[in-house]
């Protein structure tokens, strides 16, 4: 629900007007992301906390990653989740 706008008092013939103006808090990371280390053939998950929910996108260098059957992407609430399956050496 979307509480900006103009709100109004009424007392009897007489009125007064204002308009409220809503600013949206920027995300920060309320947890980083830490390094891992995987074996190869087993799964890694990497994760970071926000500070409100919001959508992320998953890179590896600059090549923006797709959900897959190698790439599980989950964010439940302000958590944000890559799980990496089927590790292999050039996925470091």
């Amino acid at each position: 629900e979307n509480d900006a706008g103009d709100y109004t008092c009424v007392c009897g013939d007489k009125q007064s007007t204002a308009s409220l103006a809503v600013h949206a808090l920027p995300v920060v990371f309320k947890e980083e992301l830490q390094n891992e280390e995987g074996l190869e053939g087993t799964s890694v998950s990497l994760h970071c906390e926000l500070s409100k929910a919001a959508p992320v996108q998953w890179k590896i260098g600059s090549k923006v990653l797709k959900a897959s059957d190698k790439y599980q992407m989950r964010q439940p609430g302000t958590t944000a989740e890559l799980v990496i399956h089927d590790l292999e050496v050039k996925d470091a």
